[in-house]
Order: structure tokens, then C-alpha cells, then sequence
């Protein structure tokens, strides 16, 4: 599924960065890019995803503009980056399907983790908006995308065998009346 060849090297980039750059060295960095060192990791990383998602835009056939994307485009873009995925997501007929710790290997493929999507679907978000589109016309925010999300996590959430469970917000407990203080007896 490589019709978008140009893509593809900044696609793994990007998606290795978005996975955790465990090396100890920095992520390499565009020369004609004129950041502040001041920067934040999001920061960056957003400001690669946007980029990566504008050559995709450049690429795809025919190109397309920002303003004509849709979540429909964003979904094609989801699928593609999934070749680039590390997360093993066991099928259904899978003797493993389920296991968290499969003992051993199987032929099921990889695919990009819910994490993953869900972090860069939230930069992206976050990027089109600071520059310029409209939140009403956000793709990234569209119903499709999060079903989509939501689909991906619960899958996932099966094959592997491992909850995505909400963390609840911890709330000061209600506080209950008072009863009044014993009077004089």
C-alpha cells in the first residue's frame, strides 16, 4: 500500500518519534526548520507531525489541499501509517488472540498502537487550529476519526488481552451534613 513513496521515510520518522526515542541521542532535526531551542518536546513533535501530514497531503493523489481534507483523508492517512506500526495485534484465529505475553511468535501483523493514534490524532488537532482552520472544520476532530479511535482501541484492547480502562478522576468525597453539635443535657 505504498502510493504515497515520498511519504514514506517521514511517515516512520514520525512515527518512531511518536513511539519514544529511547536512544539517548536527539531526533534528528531539519536544517531549514528555525525553531527556538525553547521549545517543548510536544512542541516539536507537533510541529513534525503537521509537516508529515502536510507532504502526505502533498503526495496523495491527486494532491489535496488542507481546506478540501476531510476525516475521511485523515482515516486514509491512519491506515497508511499502520505499515509502520510495532505493536503485534493478534487476529481473531490467532492462538494467541487475547494472551498479553504470547509465548511465541506468530504471523499476525503489526499495526500502530491506539496510544500512538490517539497522541498524534490530539497533536494534529491542536495543529490545525493554531494554524488556522476553524474547529467547526476540523478533520481531525471528526465523528469518523473518533469512532474510528474508539474502534481501534477496543480491538486492540481484545487481541492483546489488556484493558485501556478510563482513568477515573479522583474526587474529594461529598461532604455529608453535618448533624448539630449536642446541646446542653
Amino acid at each position: 500500500m505504498d502510493s504515497f513513496p515520498n511519504a514514506t521515510a517521514a511517515a516512520a520518522a514520525m512515527m518512531s518519534a511518536t513511539a519514544g526515542n529511547n536512544s539517548g541521542s536527539p531526533p534528528p532535526t531539519s536544517s531549514s526548520s528555525s525553531v527556538s531551542s525553547s521549545s517543548s518536546r510536544y512542541e516539536n513533535q507537533k510541529r513534525r507531525d503537521w509537516n508529515t501530514f502536510g507532504q502526505y497531503l502533498r503526495n496523495h493523489r491527486p494532491p489535496l489541499c488542507l481546506s478540501r481534507c476531510s476525516g475521511a483523508h485523515v482515516l486514509e492517512f491512519l491506515r497508511y501509517l499502520d505499515q509502520f506500526g510495532k505493536t503485534k495485534v493478534h487476529t481473531p484465529m490467532c492462538p494467541f488472540y487475547g494472551h498479553p505475553n504470547p509465548p511465541a511468535p506468530c504471523p499476525c501483523p503489526l499495526r500502530q498502537a491506539w496510544g500512538s493514534l490517539d497522541a498524534l490524532i490530539g497533536r494534529l488537532r491542536a495543529a490545525y487550529e493554531e494554524n488556522g482552520g476553524k474547529p467547526e472544520t476540523n478533520p481531525f476532530g471528526a465523528r469518523a476519526v473518533r469512532l474510528y479511535l474508539r474502534e481501534v482501541r477496543d480491538l486492540q484492547s481484545k487481541a492483546r488481552g489488556i484493558s485501556y480502562e478510563k482513568k477515573k478522576r479522583k474526587r474529594p468525597p461529598p461532604s455529608l451534613p453535618q448533624p448539630p453539635p449536642p446541646g446542653p443535657g
